[in-house]
Order: structure tokens, then sequence, then C-alpha cells
């Protein structure tokens, strides 16, 4: 049945190699099961809700992948998109979490409806390349900032706007030391750097009695509090058209960007093509449409499923291993509390030392784009350069993608080069430009 299934031996590959890559790639990528309950929490979503949901949509979109596409790529809710939701849209655009959620299912379901009419080819030809690679970074520079603010280690202050908080609380001590542990691990090539690095880091929090032991596995937290709460006619008003416009974008780069990436380590990208790539990309819509009703946010294909591929996974019975793994994790909500549990900080400000070291570093990776960029090129490199600091500075991946594409339509077209933009990001710019107008 696996043969038939998976084709495992066309593809050059056994049972058993399967199984340990997949393994591999669940633990490359677990942190996300830490991380996610934290970052949507700052939402006001419960906690063990969130768990429980990113477990059951990771499983079920990650099994969809194996199934559909017969890759060996998990999928899971994303890293930036996870940020954006929290910080920017609720937190700071003052959106309830219910309606984030239907803006979320909104833009997954259009992925799933522009699939037979080259809508999402006709977006990605419009975003030039360079604003591609600095929404990247930028994302990754939010990521990194918010780790350094839950480490401790950068603070708010009055007239500089942030500062250097006091390095020698127990908090941010901690932090740092699992900062430069899991930077050795990655630094060395030992596959799920990030995960070891949390678990070292909760047993030192442990002995230093700064969290306390509550177990490691239980009963799976209850999906109530946020099942089926998102909502949608709230999310279609026009005030959330490029919220909704934002979450497909990041969706369809993220997605894209990860299946050539992950499969081109295996061959199969062959001319620039990606066979079974619409299926690929199917299963990551239905996962983010079934995860907004679950109860978290955006779902897509994971760079570290290349940790599993390099331990030799080539069908998606790796995939199908990953899954199951995910619905095992549901029963280890204990053990999340424990590591994604605050700590009081300076300044009442509670603090996440255990897994902010883990979003520094996931900054990091996210750094490669900025070589991409022409910065010999003033009408690409400023652009670029307004989309990556804008993100970060202002807390917000709309605005960044917003000053990106105004600046990159004004230089273009002051210069002679006009036609270097797509007519449709004409009009992206001008909705934007419309946009801030009436603000």
């Amino acid at each position: 049945m696996l043969e038939r299934l998976f084709r495992l031996s066309t593809s050059g590959t056994t049972i058993r190699t399967e199984i340990l890559a997949g393994a591999t790639t669940f633990l490359a990528m677990a942190y996300i099961i830490f991380v996610q309950p934290t970052v949507l929490s700052a939402a006001g979503m419960d906690r063990g809700a969130v768990l429980t949901a990113t477990c059951l949509a990771s499983a079920i979109a990650t099994l969809l992948m194996a199934l559909l596409a017969n890759y060996p790529i998990a999928v899971a809710p994303a890293m930036g998109h996870n940020f954006f939701f929290a910080f920017t849209v609720v937190v700071a655009g003052g959106t309830p979490w219910p309606i984030a959620l239907g803006a979320v299912a909104i833009a997954g379901t259009l992925f799933i409806l522009t699939a037979g009419i080259g809508l999402r080819e006709r977006v990605i030809t419009a975003v030039p390349d360079s604003l591609k690679h600095a929404i990247g970074v930028g994302i990754g520079l939010l990521i990194a900032l918010i780790g350094l603010e839950w480490s401790g280690v950068v603070v708010a202050a009055p007239g500089t706007l942030v500062t250097l908080g006091r390095l020698t609380s127990p908090p941010v001590l901690l932090a740092l030391g699992t900062l430069a542990l899991t930077a050795v691990l990655m630094a060395r090539g030992v596959k799920g750097a990030l995960l070891i690095g949390m678990l070292i880091s909760t047993i030192a929090a442990l002995i230093f009695g700064l969290v306390k032991y509550d177990g490691l596995v239980g009963t799976p937290p209850s999906l109530a509090p946020t099942f089926m709460k998102l909502d949608i006619v709230g999310a279609l008003r026009p005030a959330l058209l490029d919220v909704v416009a934002v979450f497909f974008l990041l969706a369809l780069f993220d997605s894209i960007g990860t299946l050539i990436g992950v499969a081109g380590r295996i061959g199969l990208v062959k001319d620039g093509t990606l066979p079974r790539a619409r299926q690929a990309l199917l299963a990551d819509a239905i996962g983010t449409v079934v995860g907004a009703g679950l109860g978290t946010s955006t779902v897509t294909a994971y760079i570290e499923s290349s940790a599993g591929v390099a331990a030799g996974g080539r069908t998606g019975l790796a995939s199908v291993v990953t899954a199951l793994l995910f619905l095992v994790a549901l029963f280890c909500y204990p053990l999340v509390k424990m590591i994604g549990g605050g700590m009081a900080g300076t300044q009442t400000v509670v603090l996440y030392p255990i897994i902010a070291p883990g979003l520094v570093l996931v900054g990091v990776m996210m750094m490669d784009g900025v070589t991409r960029i022409a910065w010999h090129d003033a009408t690409e490199a400023i652009p670029a350069f307004l989309a990556l600091v804008t993100i970060p500075l202002a807390v917000s991946i709309t605005d960044g993608i917003a000053f990106g594409f105004m600046a990159y339509a004004i230089l273009k077209l002051a210069t002679g080069r006009g036609r270097e933009l797509d007519w449709l990001g004409y009009v992206f710019a001008a909705l934007f430009l419309v946009r801030y107008a009436r603000a």
C-alpha cells in the first residue's frame, strides 16, 4: 500500500529512511508548538486552544501535502505571518482576533479559488524581486526585534524609544545563555538546534527555580475558546482589504519560495517548473482555511523540511510521519506551558527567555534575501530599504510593503524606467497611496 501511495522504489528510498526523515523534519520545526501559543496569546487568544489548533492544523495540512503532492514537505503556522496577525493586525491595528482569523480564512479561500485562473502567477510577476527579498528580510528583523524584547535584552526607553536592558537579571541571563548555546548548535549543524536549545534552557530554568514543573504530558487543551470563532463577515469590511491582501501575498511568497527551495534539493525542479506545484499549494491553502476555523494563523510549507530531505526524505511518507508526530505533541501541553510561560522582568514587563532566543535566530535565517537585492541600483535599493526597515520599526508588515511599492513606482517613473514595474504593481502603489491619504 505504501509503495502504491508514495512510489518509494521509484524515488529511491525506503520506509525506514522516510520515517527517519519525517522525525528529523518534526524536530527541526517543533519549536512552533511552543512559539505559536505565546505569540497568539499576545492577541488575547487562549494559549491552550492555540496549541491544539496549531497541532491539528499542522497535522492536517502536512498530511494533505503527503497525499496530494507526495512531497516530504511539512506545513505549519508560518513565522512572520503569526507576528503580522498578532502584533500588526490585532495589537497595533485594534482588530479583534476573531475578525483577524476571518481575514486569514478569506485569504486562504482566495488562494484556492484563484488556482485555475492565473491570478497567483500574475501577482508574483507584479511584485519586483527586490521587494520580495526585502519583505522577507524585514519580517526577519521584526521577529528578531521581538525576540530581543522578549529576552529583556532590549527594553523601552524615553527619547530613544529602545535601549539595552539590565543584562544581569536572571531571566535575561537565561536568554543570553540560551542564545549562545543554540547559536553554537546551529553553527555546528546540529539538527533541531532551536528545539534542543529550548529544552536545555528549560532544564536550566528548573534548576534555578525560574519555572515551575507541571509535568510533561497531559490531556490536550480544549479547542472551545477558538473553535469556529472566526468572523468572516467582519473581515469583509473595506478597511481590512489590505490585511487580507497581505495575508494572501505572504502565503504566496512563502509557499512558492519554500516549495522550490526544498524540492530543488532533491532534483524535482526542472527548467524552473515544479511538478505537482498546484497540489502542494492546495494543501497549504486548505490547511490555512482549516487552521483559521480551528484557531491559528496562516499555515505554509516549512523550510525546515530541508532537514528531513537531508536525512533522505524523498516522498510524502516522510510528511505522514511528521503529521503523526504533531498529533502526539497534542498531549505535551504541560511542557509547552512551562517552556512558553512568561517570567517577570524589569519595568513590569513579562519576558519569555526560553523561546525568545529562538526568534532572534529565526531572524538570522531570514537575512539571506538581503544579498539578492540590487544595491547598486537606486531605483531597486531605496524601495527595498524602505520596505525592510519600515517593517520592524513600524511593527507593520503592511506599512513596509506599502512604502516599498510606492517608492518603487515613483522612482521607476521618475527615471523613465516605468516599464520595469508591472501594471498591477502600479495598482498596488495607487491603492496604498489612497489608503494613507484617507487615514
